[in-house]
């Protein structure tokens, strides 16, 4: 697979799903597959639980995880007593989830495992930087449902973004809802002087208090009524938004273009790196999209290959 050579790039890397059931775990695994472990230290963990055989919302049948030997894994207490394959117990954190401690192991064979690591962004950063010690070269962190945090900058060094029939069984939606992620994720970099006013996203400043300001940083997430009070204070002047990085932005796609439209700019501390988007045309409820569809178009749209990883065996 393509993208297989720029993950051995990073340090870090997080698989996104845009929705449940979107191929995030087909995607880990088909990574997990092609790693060269012989000679690359990599570990795995979730911030959600994963690796069920089925799913908990719709009942259907979920992929499982295989770790291979000499893999490093961590997961919960709880889920480490039930896993599956002999492993070396090499740390038990003082993290706490709701099923006990994080516990960092490393895979004597290749097994089945249930990942639940820790269960914050925060708390995953804490993790990676303790294990470092252990020679890891590779950490893959398996994202959440509507947890895009694992995939900021200020966790991992970059991020594969996994979508889908599940997100929308529409091509043209499902690609203008994707593409539009993808533009945030692509948004520059703040490179200005600092900015005079600073707000909380907890802030409900007047538009005329914006107006006296050319940049803003919004300290927090941008939400859709910060948005309409800045787009409210555009007037011929430039004017810009400064944020922390894409996972700090919860505002429709509706309102941004609004936003823009009138002039507004929007800007980012730090940057995140798309590795690639993989889809997943099937949806739980049994609908099928062209897979070839809806590969082109999404490509056409945002400018990057995507990937059928069950449909098509890519090579390294």
């Amino acid at each position: 697979m393509p993208f297989i050579g720029e993950i051995l790039k990073h340090r870090s890397v997080s698989i996104v799903g845009l929705a449940k059931n979107a191929g995030k775990t087909e995607c880990l695994n088909y990574i997990i597959r092609r790693l060269p472990t012989d000679y690359f230290n990599v570990a795995v963990t979730s911030i959600g639980i994963d690796g069920e055989t089925t799913d908990q919302v719709t009942g259907t049948a979920k992929p499982e995880i295989t770790v291979r030997e000499g893999m490093f894994f961590a997961t919960s207490e709880k889920h480490f007593r039930q896993k599956r394959p002999l492993s070396e117990l090499y740390d038990v954190s003082e993290e706490n989830t709701a099923l006990g401690r994080v516990v960092t192991a490393k895979a004597l064979q290749e097994g089945k495992v249930l990942l639940s690591g820790p269960s914050s962004a925060v708390a995953m950063k804490r993790w990676m930087d303790s294990v470092q010690g252990f020679g890891i070269d590779l950490i893959l962190v398996d994202g959440a449902l509507s947890r895009l945090s694992t995939a900021s900058p200020a966790v991992s060094e970059a991020m594969v973004l996994s979508t889908g029939a599940a997100l929308s069984a529409n091509v043209r939606d499902l690609v203008n809802k994707t593409a539009f992620l993808v533009e945030l994720i692509g948004l520059p970099l703040y490179l200005g002087p600092e900015p005079e006013l600073r707000i909380s996203s907890f802030a409900s400043p007047e538009p005329a208090v914006l107006k006296q300001h050319r940049v803003v940083e919004v300290e927090g997430a941008l939400t859709d009524r910060l948005l309409q009070i800045a787009r409210q204070a555009l007037d011929d002047d430039e004017f810009s938004l400064v944020v922390g990085d894409f996972t700090k932005i919860f505002c429709s796609q509706e309102l941004y273009r609004a936003y823009v439209r009138r002039g507004g700019r929007l800007f980012v501390r730090m940057k995140s790196q798309l590795l690639a988007v993989c889809v997943n045309p099937v949806a739980p409820n049994g609908i099928v999209l062209d897979s070839d569809t809806l590969c082109r178009s999404l490509s056409e749209r945002i400018g990057l290959p995507v990937y059928d990883i069950v449909k098509n065996d890519y090579e390294v």
